[in-house]
């Protein structure tokens, strides 16, 4: 990633876009790479370290809930569209994205279920989610704020999805839910 992305004190951050830098590209190209132009919604897009790495496979739009962030993924990439919404209530209309992308975000929803029928409803049907691992490490939440990985696919089945892939990064989980 580029130094632009980590100014400041980059030691002391304790986010996803931290822990998975190295991953993040990987996690796109396992997402997008497949897909012909796609049109790739970030949910939970912080500064926009993911919506950049969705960029060369298709258009991208990122959306978040902390105004601070949007503003500053903004500045940062100002050629993606970046919108102010929360996980559960998405402001699109169905079927508008080829994949939808929810960055670290399930787990503090209000309610999970159904911010993954909203992924569902606005995406055709494929779904990722990047998570922390449950287990106890010195990064990261603590163990009770992290996701089992058979919660995840109880959470996908009651939001309909058919297919749960779970796939272990070094310090990430990413879920791809499909149908």
């Amino acid at each position: 990633m580029t130094e632009r992305r980590f100014q400041g004190p980059f030691g002391r951050l304790r986010s996803p876009e931290r822990l998975a830098r190295l991953e993040v590209g990987w996690v796109a190209e396992r997402l997008a790479g497949d897909l012909t132009r796609p049109r790739v919604l970030d949910v939970g897009t912080g500064t926009g370290v993911f919506a950049e790495a969705f960029q060369p496979y298709g258009e991208v739009v990122g959306a978040d809930v902390n105004a601070a962030m949007l503003e500053a993924a903004r500045e940062l990439l100002p050629e993606i569209t970046f919108v102010q919404a929360e996980a559960e209530r998405l402001p699109f209309p169905d079927h508008s994205f080829d994949l939808v992308f929810l960055g670290h975000v399930l787990h503090e929803a209000t309610d999970p279920v159904q911010a993954l029928r909203e992924s569902r409803r606005v995406g055709r049907g494929r779904v990722g989610v990047l998570e922390w691992p449950f287990r106890e490490e010195p990064q990261g939440p603590p163990l009770a704020h992290r996701l089992r990985p058979e919660t995840v696919r109880t959470l996908a089945a009651e939001a309909g999805f058919s297919a749960v892939r779970e796939e272990p990064l070094t310090s990430m989980v990413l879920y791809v839910l499909e149908g």
